[in-house]
């Protein structure tokens, strides 16, 4: 039994067949999308400076980290002299730590996702020891993702 196909050409064009879509439907499709993309965007918009703070957060955590593993070799943080640099670097000034580990404790020290340094104090105000970035607006205090960003 063979059974003919028809040819592309007797279909007819989806015009012929009322196919096509109306100049009222796709204006009520962009106006749709329009709304959408007028609630949508803004709350994708912002979270470029959410992310930039859960990473600085992150930051802030690991090198609160390496900084309890150096207190574990040396039996006390960097002073805030020697900063957060004493975790790359073994530090010359006093006190100098006697077990420090070679190779440091971090390969570099990472800039905060603003493209600042991080911040340290010993003591510090908040806790023992502070770990610490100024935020989006590099300005102490503030709010949102403007605040600064501790541990």
């Amino acid at each position: 039994m063979h059974r003919e196909t028809p040819h592309l050409a007797s279909l007819g064009s989806p015009l012929d067949r009322g196919a096509g879509f109306t100049l009222i439907e796709v204006m009520v499709v962009v106006v749709i999308l329009g709304l959408l993309a007028a609630i949508i965007v803004p709350k994708v918009m912002s979270r470029p400076d959410e992310a930039r703070a859960v990473a600085a957060k992150a930051d802030v955590a690991a090198l609160t980290q390496a900084l309890k593993l150096y207190r574990l070799d040396n039996t006390s943080y960097p002073s805030t002299e020697q900063g957060l640099q004493a975790l790359v670097a073994r530090p010359a000034t006093q006190p100098v730590p006697v077990n420090w580990k070679q190779g440091g404790y971090l390969d570099r020290l990472p800039k905060d996702p603003w493209g600042r340094e991080y911040l340290y104090l010993n003591p510090g105000v908040r806790s023992e020891i502070d770990v610490f970035s100024l935020g989006a607006d590099g300005q102490p205090g503030g709010e949102g993702t403007s605040g600064d960003i501790y541990y």
